[in-house]
């Protein structure tokens, strides 16, 4: 199985700058909305939400801009599961134009499974760690991708 598909859209006049371009901002949304359509595969949909008060909460994310996306763009993002452990996701989003393999940004994200009432950090439901022991499975030929652990920062100068 390739990465999923959590997200398709069309790049809409509000989201552009000056220049024509896609402002850094929206990359985000875009990604944002990719995570939204990974928790519904995942079973933890607004429904699921409301029933078990658990969600997902992002603890740390990298977002890495390629390529210029102008106005009117199709795009999609592809979902990579990297690693889970009882509480946290580790994954990867990659923009593309619909039907392209070329990168357009990617996006690393850490996220923590939550139950609202506290909130505090909670194990995922055996549902849920199925549907993740399954995506892994299917995503397990999948190559790390190239931008996976970026770290940020200049070289001293000599």
């Amino acid at each position: 199985m390739p990465a999923l598909t959590t997200y398709t859209t069309q790049v809409e006049p509000a989201w552009v700058d000056y220049n024509g371009h896609l402002r850094d901002a929206f990359y985000l949304l875009i990604f944002s909305y990719a995570t939204d359509g990974l928790m519904d595969a995942l079973g933890l949909d607004s429904d699921n939400r409301e029933v078990s008060g658990h969600s997902l909460f992002t603890l740390e994310l990298h977002l890495n801009y390629l390529h210029e996306v102008k106005l009117g763009a199709e795009v999609e993002v592809h979902t990579q599961l990297i690693a889970f452990d009882a509480k946290r996701l580790h994954l990867y989003h990659s923009l593309h134009l619909v039907g392209d393999d070329m990168e357009l940004a990617g996006n690393e994200q850490m996220l923590l499974h939550v139950d609202l009432a506290g909130p505090h950090a909670t194990v995922f439901t055996e549902a849920t760690r199925e549907k993740l022991d399954a995506i892994s499975a299917e995503q397990s030929e999948l190559p790390r991708p190239a931008l996976l652990g970026r770290v940020i920062g200049l070289h001293a100068k000599v």
